[in-house]
């Protein structure tokens, strides 16, 4: 039953916040560490109960926060140390004729951010009804980073580096993956939406959410990790691993490492990130994109930039993919091989929509990938393959393919010995 009510919130800080954000200046260490702590756990089933949050959630519209076009909602979480939670989103759904629905996007925020009312939005004004909840037990009150805590919230974020004594039900990455697939079960029931046509997108720390619930929650078509990927002990949060020890660093990456959930996959997912993100370095993200079931493609542009407000949200790439699965319309360009004899390297493709240019992209350094200078180059375009001559003292390469929309697609990467 809906109601209006108000949120009852504290102030910031009164739950300590210790994990370092995607989005906080933190140096790339790149650090070569734990290398056999990657991989899957003899687990049968993962944590959760998806009994419990397939059915959709009590929920109810809030009289505060206010946002253009969308409401402010709150549903029923998880419990948290035994007590009830309350989750909060932004919602919106376009009008739509009767009898006719729309498709939905579920949105996941990154580090620092919380629900953000601009992303629901920017996805409405595309025909997509939209649901941005917050992941920390938070409201979008205060500042970036520093979002005011609800008293009904679940743990704080991000990653959970210091909850490992807690139980693993009342840990964030477990909250926070529950808040997401239940927020799906919410948006999916409503009138005026397909619940056949929902797609899943997260930015940063919400890349990491969303590679896992690609893997719990089959119910998705699609899945749109950006920057965030698996493989933590090969990121920068490698240095919070190092802190834990190896014995709770191994803990960690068996209950909430997305390579342990990433096999499941089987919906189509798009992968977008640059060369030199300084927190999933290409490496973690090759590693986790060859896991999942179903069919992939990467859009890997050279420096992009990591945060929100744009740079995570607007990708023209993420909206054609989505697009061709829901609405049914010309997708990206597939990449279908690639090889190298010598100095040679090639990548085929097909594509309806004409692709227009080619680019190489290289490097000549090894080390940290967040440190490394790539480099770009004109490759040739035939049709159906682009082709190149490999610069003398490359380390690793790949292509990106460029449509007419303008739109990237990108080959995986492959190193030099």
């Amino acid at each position: 039953m809906l109601k209006h009510t108000s949120w009852t919130t504290r102030l910031p800080g009164s739950i300590r916040r210790t994990a370092p954000s995607a989005f906080g200046a933190i140096v790339a260490l790149g650090l070569p560490i734990f290398e056999s702590l990657s991989g899957q756990p003899d687990r049968s089933s993962p944590p959760w109960t998806f009994a419990q949050l397939e059915a959709p959630p009590q929920w109810e519209v809030l009289e505060r926060p206010k946002a253009e076009g969308v409401r402010a909602i709150a549903f029923a979480g998880l419990p948290f140390r035994g007590r009830p939670t309350q989750v909060f989103a932004w919602l919106g759904v376009p009008e739509v004729a009767s009898g006719q629905t729309v498709p939905a996007m579920v949105l996941v925020h990154g580090g620092g951010g919380t629900a953000f009312d601009e992303w629901v939005r920017l996805w409405m004004k595309r025909g997509y009804a939209a649901i941005a909840m917050d992941t920390c037990g938070q409201v979008p009150v205060g500042n970036y980073g520093e979002w005011t805590r609800s008293e009904r919230g679940g743990p704080p974020g991000w990653g959970g580096f210091d909850q490992l004594s807690w139980n693993p039900e009342d840990q964030w990455t477990f909250h926070a993956v529950a808040d997401v697939v239940l927020a799906h079960s919410l948006i999916r029931s409503l009138p005026g939406v397909d619940s056949e046509r929902v797609g899943l997108t997260g930015i940063s720390w919400g890349g990491y959410l969303t590679c896992i619930v690609a893997g719990v929650d089959a119910r998705f078509k699609l899945a749109v990790p950006v920057y965030g990927c698996g493989y933590y002990d090969k990121t920068v949060f490698a240095a919070d691993l190092l802190r834990l020890g190896r014995d709770e660093a191994s803990r960690w990456m068996q209950l909430w490492d997305p390579s342990v959930y990433l096999p499941a996959a089987a919906m189509p997912m798009l992968w977008v990130t640059g060369s030199n993100d300084f927190a999933y370095t290409l490496e973690a993200l090759q590693l986790s994109y060859r896991l999942p079931q179903g069919p992939r493609s990467l859009c890997v542009r050279l420096r992009m930039p990591h945060g929100h407000h744009g740079p995570g949200e607007n990708p023209r790439e993420i909206h054609v993919f989505a697009n061709s699965i829901l609405k049914g319309e010309t997708g990206l360009p597939r990449i279908l091989g690639a090889g190298r004899e010598g100095t040679n390297v090639w990548t085929a493709y097909a594509s309806k929509a004409p692709v227009v240019k080619a680019e190489l992209n290289f490097t000549r350094d090894s080390g940290a990938w967040q440190k490394r200078r790539w480099e770009a180059i004109p490759a040739g375009l035939e049709e159906s393959r682009a082709t190149a001559i490999l610069p003398e003292g490359t380390r690793a390469y790949y292509f990106n393919l460029f449509d007419e929309r303008e739109c990237v697609v990108s080959s995986e990467h492959e190193e030099c010995p």
